[in-house]
């Protein structure tokens, strides 16, 4: 079988970021192709969210001892699985542990429309990891009253009061993440990085005053800790042994420990050994140190995500959500992918970007297709597709870095139902049968370009700093934007049929366009609520790729805006001309990461990512009604269950799937309840 014919197979049309990103399945047309067997899929279904399941593929090909490994390492995932819930809200792990025995010790009419509001309440509640929406950030609004919430509390001898309690029904702390211009961004988002009366000010003061010891290799401050005021001075929480977090953190070091015994070879060994001094010591050096290292241990059949990473849940980029994903390779797909990473150089000078900002020599990329095992924190039940870390951009400079596509949950979206909408926003029949025919595979290669080629690519100039330092709150989206730009430009190069990836790559870069300029104008609003602005990093990304291609290209009308029927349709008539655009606006967005011009970025994103055409918007929701496919998906992981002889030691583990999306959640509950007391 061909390449191509593999990826149509093996990859579902979704367009994905991440660094961890967006690859939280976002808003795509469906596309997918169908996959015959056994295995169901399909999970349950409530409010805006799709549960499914997933497939470890690989797992008979491990050795006990690789096996082990994996189920070590998703223990150690799990047992931090309350600190990305504290992380996200003070009072979330309290308003949870309420609402849970609520569930469980109700005996009450389950058939009434307040117990089933209670109900769904609670496994969005459980699928946030928090009381904040996982996408849009706003505060989850109950469809059942207080007077309700509190017979249920009193039947059930649940204790929740307080400002825990009202703080489910009242307009305090709306924001999880607040990402608004012009306002105190810190002070305004109810993520749980910072306590009372800390500004952005303050944040910015205090990080400003630290200085790395080497500054060519900046540490990364405040990515692991909670920044407080005690007695008007400013404070870190570090999370650490012994510290912010300390109990849930001394039982992921013991997984930890127990994974390092059966470590591949020495170099995954001594990884590990670095991520569990850091998490003993809290140390931002050691983090570095464990960072190269990992990013250095490319050999084996199981890799692993582990610890504070992403900054995303941050309005200032600082600090990082815990999120765990643990991996097996597919050696197949990972050798017919090698072709890109093989070929970064190539990609790095060819790009429109101004000499100064490319690399001389892009080092240490490699990419892989990985199947997951196991998942906990930011990356559970909304999991990425694509993951590309380290992100300290001098790593990626001196070192490389790692980039993987997640298959087993790209083949899980591509085997559930899907929601028919494509035909209602395509523009006509041509369109149609572009993406048909070439959208998988299109949104495939761009995921890998934008992880393999995107992130890796450019350099700061000598002496700029960190971009959540130059760019702050406006970083996460001109990253992802840029990496967007870097798939988007060399889709439509012949390069890719060169390289064997292709069979038509005009084809293929007409099906990316569209797709992209069809999501980033129109199909993603489905995700918003009429009114709203766009806040979420990677939609703000793609709506001001979009929306600046657009206007740009307004006098040679390249996109054309189309009313028919009563219904709006973007045409592109000049994909040449579109290609040369995304070339700018690459060029530009280096240019203003290089520099660390916060005035450009701010001009750009403000100008461009951040209002909404509000008939659009409202057209839109009308004609997405007609497809009630919810725009958000998630999963419940495999459950490895290890068998034991007489000594105690493992002789066989087992993969099973778990009863259902509330099972899995309570049974989390009840044993990786590893915070009792988080204050």
């Amino acid at each position: 079988m061909n390449l191509k014919s593999i990826f149509a197979i093996c990859f579902i049309a979704v367009f994905a970021w991440s660094c961890k990103n967006d690859s939280k399945e976002p808003v795509k047309d469906d596309t997918t192709e169908k996959v015959a067997g056994e295995f169901d899929f399909n999970v349950e279904q409530f409010a805006d969210i799709k549960i499914l399941r997933y497939q470890i593929s690989g797992w008979d090909n491990l050795s006990l001892k690789e096996q082990k490994l994996v189920y070590y390492l998703t223990q150690a995932g799990l047992a931090g699985r309350d600190i990305m819930w504290d992380q996200n809200y003070r009072h979330n792990l309290k308003i949870r542990k309420a609402l849970e025995n609520v569930y469980s010790n109700y005996s009450g009419d389950k058939t009434s429309k307040d117990w089933m509001a209670f109900e769904e309440y609670l496994k969005r509640v459980w699928f946030s990891n928090g009381i904040h929406h996982h996408y849009s950030n706003d505060k989850l609004k109950p469809a059942f009253s207080k007077d309700y919430l509190n017979e249920l509390l009193k039947v059930t001898s649940t204790k929740l009061d307080g400002v825990a309690f009202d703080v489910i029904f009242n307009d305090e702390d709306s924001k999880k993440v607040n990402q608004a211009k012009g306002v105190d961004n810190v002070a305004l988002s109810a993520v749980n990085f910072y306590g009372p009366n800390v500004t952005n000010a303050d944040v910015e003061k205090f990080y400003g005053a630290k200085k790395s010891p080497n500054p060519n290799q900046p540490l990364s401050y405040g990515l692991n800790s909670q920044l407080v005021k005690e007695d008007g001075v400013l404070k870190e929480r570090v999370y650490k042994s012994g510290g912010l977090y300390g109990s849930a953190i001394d039982e992921i070091v013991k997984w930890l420990e127990k994974a390092q015994g059966v470590a591949e070879n020495k170099a995954q060994g001594d990884a590990l050994g670095l991520l569990i001094q850091y998490y003993k010591t809290g140390d931002l050096q050691t983090w570095d140190d464990y960072n190269v290292a990992w990013t250095a241990a490319t050999e084996g059949n199981v890799d692993y995500i582990n610890s504070f990473i992403e900054v995303y849940n941050d309005p200032l980029g600082y600090r990082g959500s815990y999120e765990t994903i643990v991996q097996i390779n597919d050696f197949e797909m990972s050798k017919r992918m090698k072709v890109l990473s093989d070929n970064a150089q190539w990609f790095e000078d060819n790009s429109p970007l101004m000499d100064e900002h490319k690399k001389d020599s892009v080092v240490g990329v490699t990419y892989k297709v990985v199947a997951v095992a196991g998942e906990a924190g930011d990356a559970s039940p909304s999991t990425p597709i694509g993951v590309n870390l380290p992100n300290a951009n001098w790593i990626r400079k001196e070192v490389g870095s790692k980039s993987v596509s997640l298959g087993n949950i790209i083949e899980a979206y591509a085997n559930s139902k899907g929601s028919g909408r494509l035909k209602e926003f395509v523009h006509d029949e041509e369109e149609l049968q572009l993406e048909e025919k070439y959208g998988q595979l299109a949104d495939k290669l761009h995921t890998a370009l934008h992880e393999v080629i995107g992130h890796a690519s450019g350099q700061l100039n000598p002496g700029v700093g960190e971009t959540k330092e130059t760019l702050k709150n406006y970083a996460s989206t001109l990253e992802e934007g840029r990496a967007d730009l870097v798939g988007l430009y060399y889709l439509y190069d012949s390069k890719l049929q060169d390289l064997g990836l292709v069979d038509d790559w005009k084809s293929v870069g007409k099906a990316a366009y569209d797709g992209y300029i069809r999501n980033g104008l129109m199909t993603q609003l489905v995700r918003l609520n009429l009114g709203d602005d766009v806040e979420e990093a990677h939609m703000r990304n793609r709506q001001w790729v979009s929306a600046w291609v657009f206007e740009k290209g307004k006098a040679d009308n390249v996109i054309e805006k189309v009313t028919r029927d009563g219904k709006t349709y973007f045409n592109i008539n000049d994909y040449d001309k579109l290609h040369e655009l995304f070339g700018q606006l690459l060029r530009e967005t280096q240019r203003i990461k290089s520099e660390g011009d916060y005035a450009a970025v701010e001009a750009l994103v403000e100008g461009y990512g951040v209002k909404v055409d509000q008939a659009i918007h409202a057209e839109v929701l009308k004609r997405n009604e007609a497809y009630p496919d919810p725009p958000y998906s998630g999963f419940v992981n495999p459950v490895l269950v290890p068998e034991m002889d007489e000594n105690g030691e493992i002789t066989a583990i087992k993969v099973t799937q778990p009863a259902g999306f509330p099972e899995q959640m309570l049974e989390y509950s009840k044993t990786y309840n590893f915070l009792p007391e988080v204050n």
